[in-house]
């Protein structure tokens, strides 16, 4: 079995950029360049190696998760207007969920690309919260999984747990979603038509799930999360970042100095964690790239 050691590179830890908020959604864009998050300051940043961190949108719906579809189109999940959003290349702007049924949708929060470009997304509560979000009453009484078909029709999918991150394996046979309260990682079987099955707990006991009264994570919980070519799965939590194989067992943690609140992979070969940190944006660089997804194969 691995050790964390045999996977990422440890003393390239490397922070870019600080003096942010709060900080999350992070994606690298084949064009190489990483966009974010930060939330408090309702403002989209972008990070690139040239002119380092300039704003890319503001203000920004106090967008959170964010993934770019076959076609480079950035999907955006956004907590002021409880929607999930699509940025084409051209400029145009289209809503793509923001209700289940009459009722508006709580804060989207983290969102993946199914093998049939079908769209995953949490929806807990978060963005209803102040500070990251706007404060107000939630209009469902439940936190849902749900995915929008790629004819748009919205289906939900688990309702029965606080979703928050989430990432699909190799093959896309399997989909983890964690769930921050309980500090624990689901996994449900994926068919080839993209329903789910099962949802049994993964790994557990991951921090102690405390949120604070504005809904930040208190010592580090599970919140981003993703998978390497291999198969581990990358979790935030106390002290950084999980490494968890998968069968289910931790191989370690790789050190953050800030609470992480999530992560992905970029550069040209998909070998390099952009962390996105509390207040920083750092990377690392690995010795596995990303598990390939069809963005990936663009620019």
């Amino acid at each position: 079995m691995p050790e964390v050691a045999d996977l990422a590179e440890l003393d390239t830890l490397e922070r870019l950029a600080t003096g942010f908020s709060f900080t999350e959604g992070p994606i690298w864009h084949p064009e190489q360049y990483l966009l974010f998050s930060d939330m408090p300051q309702d403002l989209r940043r972008r990070w690139d190696p040239d002119q380092g961190i300039t704003v890319a949108m503001s203000p920004a719906n106090k967008c959170n998760g964010m993934t770019l579809t076959r076609g480079l189109s950035l999907l955006v999940c956004e907590h002021s207007t409880s929607s999930v959003v699509v940025e084409h290349p051209s400029g145009r702007r289209e809503v793509l969920a923001s209700h289940w049924g009459d009722r508006e949708l709580n804060a989207p929060n983290d969102i993946v690309t199914g093998r049939d470009d079908s769209i995953y997304f949490s929806d807990p509560v978060y963005g209803r919260m102040p500070v990251d979000g706007i404060e107000r009453d939630q209009d469902l009484d439940f936190q849902g999984l749900y995915r929008i078909l790629p004819s748009g029709e919205l289906q939900l999918l688990v309702d029965d747990f606080q979703p928050n991150g989430l990432c699909f394996s190799p093959g896309y046979d399997r989909l983890y979603v964690n769930d921050t309260p309980r500090c624990h990682i689901r996994v449900f079987g994926v068919a080839e038509n993209g329903s789910l099955r099962g949802g049994e707990v993964f790994h557990e006991n991951i921090g102690t799930g405390v949120v604070g009264p504005t809904g930040e994570p208190e010592g580090g919980v599970p919140d981003g999360m993703k998978c390497d070519e291999l198969g581990n799965v990358y979790c935030t939590g106390p002290d950084g970042i999980w490494v968890i194989e998968p069968g289910g067992s931790c191989l370690g943690v790789i050190p953050v100095p800030e609470i992480v609140a999530n992560l992905n992979w970029g550069d040209s070969d998909w070998k390099t964690l952009y962390v996105a940190a509390t207040t920083s944006i750092y990377r690392i660089r690995m010795r596995v790239a990303g598990h390939p997804e069809p963005y990936m194969q663009a620019g």
